[in-house]
């Protein structure tokens, strides 16, 4: 059968689903359709224009290089299409966005025929996705005084690409939908079960919310046809969680414009907002689309007659509506006031959300061509010889005399590019910055290698020290759709340059160790920056920001990113654990405090978290920082003793080297030259010549907090209350709640240990339970399943030398095996232990899942609605978070324990300890090395 037929067949499956023809990216199905357009008497010739014209992925797909090349042979009149003139063709290339396409247009605008040339040149001057190969060219033609390539030069140094552009309109009218009450999760966007379909937008785009309001979504655009839907979490935030690209393409679907008629499905300029702002990381990918986030306060905290604050019985804060947005309500966004309106009613300040930079990015269609259009400004000002026109916003640079570093601060300013030389940068300023390790993972790398395709990259950045394509979230089940999409996504990314988790050749062994984990152990300088495609990219060494899938590929491909510095907060702690509390509860508490200290106030929210840990190594240290994400953390970064940073960066290189011995480095010894960057770095703390990265003393922090660890008596909880009255209360992180409030009587269906959130002395902590239990009761009895998976595979390999893995097993009524993985998911449990693959297992919710209603008590980091476990018709699903052996003694009890019970558990198991640093970890010198 014909590759066309193929598709035919598709087509039909698809108009099943009620989806149209998914856009075509291979070149042998694009040849078929070309021959089928050449052959004027085709029955097929009609719809083959069409998918030509209208249904084909630009960038580097190997179906855009094909299209590229016909349409310069209509330019070129060796073919001839009476539906496709040359101009037309023209404006088909324009569209194409980058690689073949610039190719075939420098191939017109340098060749022989003036007219054509011109016509090449009138194109070229509107594109932005130029590589070296690409810039190379210009660059020789002009040298040997190429007029045209003169001309497209000029017309880069002065950004017409941009200043041609049209003006973002002074006023944009939108109609208001409720997506929900409280805090939305990219899960309700872009559930984590319907993960393989991120790639195919259209049919990906059928999950966003639910059906009910895709529909509701519908009829407002009807109603409205002249404004956006803008999509809004009531009394919320929006976009917690994860960061999804995928989840601001489903808003886009529905909500925005299509980019580009001759490109189906890909949509920008989305419209959101939320009572209490927009995720960080969900804002970025907004940026990323040309799109608009808008924190709208539409709800303030009570006051009485005195200003002081209104609670209700139970303490709580009471909250009064300041203006309505309900479903349906029209408001204008003006972009010049930087003001939203209710007809002529002022309602609130928005110029955070339309500052000089979003303002390019709205007018651009998106952050991307203003990162690619500055490069070509600057390469064409260079070649001219000319200082750099100012046509875009200045970066914001704030500096403070006087003022000393945080330690974000001093990293942003180390890394920083085309900044003011010699001038130190503070908080809120805007910096382009050289990013150190990136990573990609499995669910959205597919959507990654597609924004590089889109982007016309074709290699990894040279500046880039190390990066890494996981297949965690796809390491429980190797279903159908993960042997269909994983393989390709593999061989993309090792071709790029990635180190991946799976060998395309087949000749080293399949890790699909956690990517925070991989990365956590990749990142040899703490003065690194990182870039990851996931919301838990927070390291215990250096700063990391968890992105989404598009700005994971830009730092691929350019090794840059951009940014404002962000705003920091110190924590540091005083006191002295007690025996029987995990850090775990360390880590719980802290939100908890903080939340107490500040009247509620999460201060954390779009911060920084500078953690004072000191003494903690890094596999340990990493619970805290992880759990950051759940804070609402910008990000965070650990402050750590020279020792304690060594000993980190020690355990680094032999996993590193493991990762080398199986096979995993590539042609450029990736591997081997981050153990080289181990050692210098461990040099350069033992001579003194550089110490482990510290704040200055004066620095500044939005805020402090001082987390008491003698407050700490009982094991802490973190519940999704999901019978709070309050709506908007229920699915966050911040409600932390003692062990003894459950009375030893609350019934837990499913246990879990596993995901990113632990480290090997949690696994030794299971089977140190283990023997403990059967050791008082004489053997231990499961009267809830408990499910462990290990994060990685090197944590299992030590626990079997140490003789804990085989504890495990003597315990375990199943253990994965590598050679014969899961094809299905598991649906039922029995109250026995699983040793589950390494991987994130039920945390990512999108292969295994709970049993619908359960209880479910984890070590991971996820309770959001339907994320672990979904509602049922008898009762709410539910995932409480606790340390790892609360967890193993609810699943062996079939409920939560008392403290009596917990204490007798524990006795005599090492588990995770902390102790303060008894130094102050600052140092004097206002130095960003």
């Amino acid at each position: 059968m014909s590759r066309y037929n193929e598709y035919l067949k598709e087509i039909e499956e698809r108009r099943g689903q009620d989806l149209h023809p998914k856009p075509i990216d291979g070149a042998e199905l694009l040849s078929e359709i070309i021959a089928q357009i050449k052959d004027e008497g085709n029955v097929h010739r009609k719809d083959s224009l069409n998918f030509f014209i209208y249904n084909v992925l630009p960038g580097t797909t190997s179906a855009a290089g094909v299209k590229a090349k016909f349409l310069k042979e209509i330019i070129l009149g060796t073919s001839k299409v009476a539906e496709i003139t040359p101009a037309f063709a023209f404006e088909l290339l324009s569209h194409m966005k980058g690689g073949p396409s610039i190719e075939v247009l420098l191939d017109l605008a340098l060749g022989n025929d003036i007219a054509i040339a011109k016509e090449a040149a009138k194109v070229l001057k509107t594109q932005v996705f130029l590589y070296d190969a690409d810039t190379d060219r210009l660059k020789e033609a002009f040298k040997n005084e190429n007029p045209i390539a003169r001309e497209i030069i000029e017309s880069y140094a002065q950004a017409e690409f941009f200043t041609k552009l049209p003006d973002v309109p002074e006023e944009i009218k939108v109609v208001t939908f409720i997506a929900g009450e409280g805090d939305i999760s990219t899960d309700l966007l872009s559930p984590g079960n319907q993960a393989h379909s991120r790639s195919d937008r259209e049919l990906h785009g059928k999950c966003m919310i639910t059906p009910q309001a895709q529909a509701e979504i519908k009829a407002l655009q009807a109603q409205h046809p002249d404004k956006s839907v803008m999509l809004i979490a009531e009394k919320g935030t929006m976009g917690v969680g994860s960061s999804r690209m995928s989840g601001v393409n489903n808003v886009a679907l529905w909500t925005g414009k299509q980019a580009s008629p001759y490109v189906p499905f890909v949509n920008i300029a989305p419209i959101v907002g939320g009572t209490n702002g927009i995720s960080p990381i969900f804002l970025t990918t907004v940026d990323v689309t040309g799109g608009i986030g808008i924190d709208l306060k539409n709800w303030v905290k009570k006051l009485d007659e005195n200003g002081k604050l209104v609670r209700n019985d139970k303490g709580e804060h009471i909250l009064e509506e300041v203006y309505s947005v309900a479903t349906g309500t029209v408001l204008t966004i003006n972009t010049k006031k930087k003001k939203l309106y209710n007809g002529d009613k002022e309602l609130i300040d928005i110029s955070k959300a339309l500052t000089p930079q979003k303002m390019e990015f709205i007018k651009a269609g998106g952050s991307y061509a203003i990162v690619f259009g500055k490069k070509i400004q600057t390469i064409a000002a260079k070649l001219l010889g000319i200082d750099i026109p100012p046509v875009f916003a200045q970066p914001k640079e704030i500096s403070h005399e006087g003022q000393g570093l945080t330690a974000v601060e001093k990293i942003f300013n180390k890394n920083a590019v085309g900044t003011t030389p010699g001038k130190l940068l503070h908080a809120g300023s805007d910096v382009r910055v050289e990013v150190n390790i990136v990573g990609s993972q499995d669910t959205t790398g597919l959507m990654t290698a597609q924004e590089l395709e889109s982007m016309a990259a074709t290699v990894i950045s040279p500046i880039v020290d190390g990066a890494y394509q996981s297949g965690c979230h796809t390491a429980s089940v190797w279903d159908k759709k993960a042997q269909a999409n994983i393989p390709k996504l593999m061989k993309f990314m090792n071709e790029f340059g990635l180190i991946t988790a799976r060998d395309p050749k087949g000749e080293y062994h399949s890790m699909t160790d956690v990517i925070h984990k991989v990365l956590n152990d990749i990142t040899v300088d703490e003065w690194a920056i990182i870039i990851g495609g996931d919301s838990h990219t927070r390291m215990s060494k250096g700063v990391a920001f968890g992105a989404d899938s598009g700005t994971v590929a830009l730092a691929l491909a350019t090794g840059e990113a951009s940014m404002p510095i962000p705003e920091s907060v110190k924590v540091t702690f005083k006191g002295q654990m007690k025996e029987h509390m995990d850090f775990r509860d360390v880590v719980h508490a802290t939100q908890a405090q903080m939340l107490q200290k500040f009247a509620g106030e999460n201060v954390f929210q779009g911060r920084v978290i500078e953690v004072h840990i000191g003494t903690l190594p890094s596999d340990q240290a990493f619970t805290f920082t992880d759990w950051t994400a759940e804070m609402k953390a910008k990000a965070s970064i650990c402050i750590s003793e020279d020792d304690t940073l060594i000993q980190s960066l020690e355990i680094a290189k032999g996993r590193i080297q493991i990762m080398i011995d199986k096979g995993m480095d590539n042609s450029r010894q990736v591997l081997q030259g981050l153990i080289n960057k181990a050692d210098k770095r461990i040099a350069e703390i033992k001579s003194g010549e550089k110490p482990a990265l510290t704040p200055d003393e004066n620095a500044k922090y939005y805020a402090e907090v001082v987390v008491d660890l003698d407050a700490i008596v009982e094991p802490m909880i973190a519940d999704p209350d999901v019978n709070n009255d309050d709506v908007a209360k229920r699915y966050t992180h911040d409600t932390i709640r003692q062990l003894s409030y459950y009375g030893g009587d609350k019934k837990v269906d499913l246990g879990f240990v596993g995901s990113c959130m632990v480290h090997k002395g949690d696994l030794k902590i299971v089977s140190q339970m283990l023997k403990n239990l059967e050791k008082q009761q004489g053997k231990v009895e499961f009267h809830a399943p408990l499910v462990v998976a290990a994060p990685t595979y090197n944590i299992i390999d030590e626990l079997r030398a140490e003789g804990d893995w085989e504890i495990l097993q003597k315990y375990s009524g199943f253990e994965f095996n590598d050679n014969a993985p899961k094809a299905t998911a598991r649906t039922e449990y029995e109250n026995m232990m699983y040793l589950e693959r390494p991987g994130c297992n039920l945390c990512m919710g999108n292969q295994e899942k709970a049993a619908k209603g359960d209880t479910v008590l984890a070590t991971s980091t996820r309770l959001f609605q339907g994320r672990v476990v979904e509602d049922s018709e008898r009762k709410k699903g539910e995932s409480l978070l606790a340390s790892t052996p609360v967890v193993v003694l609810s699943a062996i009890l079939g409920r939560v324990p008392n403290m009596e019970e917990y204490k007798t558990a524990v006795a005599g198991i090492d588990l995770t300890k902390f102790a303060p640093p008894l130094k102050n970890m600052v140092s004097k010198d206002n130095v960003a090395y």
